[in-house]
C-alpha cells in the first residue's frame, strides 16, 4: 500500500518521500487508518517493523489539521534516552516539510539540556518524546503545558514495565486532560500490559503484528565498509562469482541510477527499474529478468513485496535496508520454490545501528565477511558504542517548511545534538 492512499497532507507526504520511503509495512496499513479514525490503539509490535511511522505519522497529519497552540500536543513515553533520540530523528525526517515541532527529554544531559527543555515544555511543543524520570522532574516544577494534550504514545510498554516504570507512568498519565487518544504499543503481551491498558485506553483496538522470518536455505552474509567500497565491492562479486540472476536493491531512486550506470560502463548485463519508469517498462524490464535474458536487475524496494519471479540466485542489499520487514522482504526474494540462495548486505559506518536492530530482529548475527586488501581498510562494526556517542540531550525544532535539508526552522537551541537542523533520514 502507497502512502499516498492513507490521504496524508501534502507536506507529509513530500517528507516521507524525502525519507525514500514508498510502501507502508504491515504494521503502518494497519494502524494508520485506526489513528486517523480516532481510535486508541494496543498494538504488538516489535522495533523493526515500521511501528514508529505507524504512530508518528497520522500524530504529525492530524496536528498539521488542529493543534493547540503553546501547549504539549503529544506525549511519546519511552523507555531509554536512545529510544528517544531514534525517534526523535525519525520525527524530524518525517515532518520536515511541515510545521510541527519536537523535543526530546531525557536525562544524562548537562543543566543546559535541561533548560532548553523547560522552555520548550513551557512554551509549549507539538510532540513530546520523553523518557519517564525525566518528564516527572519537569511535571512536579508545574510549568508544563498539557491542557492541550491530544495524544499519548506508550511506545515498548513491556519494557517500561520490566524496568519499574509503571508508578511513573501513572503519575504522568494523571497529568493528563481525560479526554486524549491513548497508543500502546508494546513487543509482547504479558498480564501486566493489559491491566495497564485497561487503566488508560477506552475501548482499543487490537492488532497484532509477528516479524517474519527469513528462509533458512538463505546463506546470509555481511561486509561492513565504507560507503565509497560499495560500488568497487558490487563490481568484484559480480565478475568474481558465477550467479545467474541477481537482484539488487537499493534504498534511494538515485543509487539505483548511478549504480546502473556505473554497471553498465563495466559491460555487466543490467537494468534498473524504479518509480520513475513508466508501467510498460518496469514490466518489460520484470519480463527480461524473469526470463534470463536480464543477469542483473537493481531496484527500490518497490520489488521488495509481492514480486513473483523464482530461481533469483543472489540478493544484494547495497543499502541496509530501513526496518527488519523490508530485510526479510528483501532477501526472500531468493531461496524460493525450495531453492538455495544467498544475501549479502553493505553497511557503511552511518547504517550500523540500523543492521544492528535487524541482527536483534533475526534473533543471531549475520556472518561478516571480509573483502579483498585491494579495497583498502573497512571500518570496525561497533553499532552500539555509535548509539550512545548520538545520546545527547534534545531541543524543540519546527519543520523547515519546505526549505532545503539543512534549512532553519524556528527551533530551541542548547547544547545538543538535536538543537540543529538536519535533512530528513531515519526509519519510519
Amino acid at each position: 500500500m502507497n502512502f499516498k492512499e492513507f490521504g496524508l497532507n501534502e507536506s507529509l507526504i513530500e517528507g516521507i518521500e524525502a525519507t525514500g520511503y514508498e510502501n507502508a509495512t504491515p504494521v503502518q496499513e494497519q494502524v494508520i487508518p485506526l489513528i486517523l479514525s480516532g481510535k486508541d490503539i494496543i498494538a504488538s509490535a516489535q522495533t523493526g517493523t515500521g511501528k514508529t511511522a505507524a504512530f508518528l505519522l497520522p500524530i504529525i497529519n492530524k496536528l498539521i489539521e488542529a493543534r493547540s497552540e503553546d501547549q504539549v500536543n503529544a506525549l511519546v513515553i519511552v523507555p531509554t534516552r536512545e529510544l528517544a533520540v531514534q525517534i526523535a530523528q525519525n520525527l524530524e525526517g518525517l515532518s520536515y516539510f511541515t510545521s510541527i515541532s519536537s523535543i526530546a527529554v531525557y536525562g544524562g544531559g548537562d543543566g543546559s539540556s535541561f533548560s532548553t527543555e523547560k522552555q520548550a515544555l513551557s512554551r509549549g511543543a507539538d510532540i513530546v518524546i520523553c523518557t519517564p524520570g525525566r518528564m516527572i522532574a519537569h511535571l512536579n516544577m508545574g510549568y508544563v503545558q498539557l491542557k492541550g494534550l491530544q495524544f499519548l504514545v506508550l511506545d515498548e510498554a513491556d519494557r517500561m514495565l520490566d524496568m519499574g516504570f509503571y508508578d511513573d507512568i501513572m503519575k504522568i498519565v494523571s497529568f493528563l486532560p481525560a479526554k486524549r487518544q491513548n497508543l500502546l504499543f508494546s513487543a509482547t503481551m504479558p498480564v501486566k500490559i493489559r491491566d495497564l491498558a485497561r487503566k488508560i485506553l477506552t475501548d482499543p483496538a487490537e492488532i497484532n503484528i509477528a516479524i517474519s522470518k527469513p528462509p533458512a536455505r538463505i546463506v546470509q552474509k555481511a561486509f561492513v565498509i565504507y560507503e565509497n567500497q560499495k560500488i568497487p565491492l558490487v563490481k568484484s562479486l559480480l565478475t568474481s562469482t558465477n550467479f545467474k540472476s541477481i537482484l539488487i536493491f537499493c534504498s534511494k531512486k538515485h543509487n539505483v541510477k548511478q549504480l546502473t550506470m556505473e554497471l553498465k560502463r563495466s559491460r555487466f548485463n543490467v537494468k534498473e527499474i524504479h518509480s520513475d519508469l513508466e508501467q510498460q517498462d518496469r514490466e518489460q524490464v520484470l519480463l527480461d529478468f524473469k526470463s534470463r535474458r536480464l543477469q542483473i536487475l537493481v531496484a527500490t524496494d518497490i520489488l521488495s513485496r509481492g514480486i513473483d519471479i523464482d530461481n533469483i540466485d543472489l540478493v544484494i542489499n547495497y543499502d541496509v535496508p530501513n526496518d527488519g520487514e523490508d530485510y526479510i522482504h528483501r532477501i526472500g526474494r531468493t531461496a524460493r520454490a525450495e531453492t538455495d540462495g544467498v544475501a549479502y548486505t553493505f553497511i557503511s559506518e552511518k547504517e550500523q545501528n540500523k543492521f544492528a536492530t535487524i541482527e536483534e530482529l533475526l534473533g543471531k548475527p549475520v556472518e561478516k565477511e571480509s573483502i579483498p586488501e585491494k579495497f583498502g581498510p573497512t571500518p570496525a562494526y561497533n553499532p552500539r558504542s555509535r548509539s550512545r556517542q548520538g545520546s545527547g540531550g534534545g531541543g524543540a525544532r519546527r519543520g523547515g517548511g519546505g526549505g532545503r535539508p539543512g534549512g532553519g526552522g524556528r527551533h530551541f537551541s542548547g547544547n545538543n545534538n538535536n538543537s540543529r537542523r538536519r535533512g530528513p533520514h531515519g526509519t519510519p
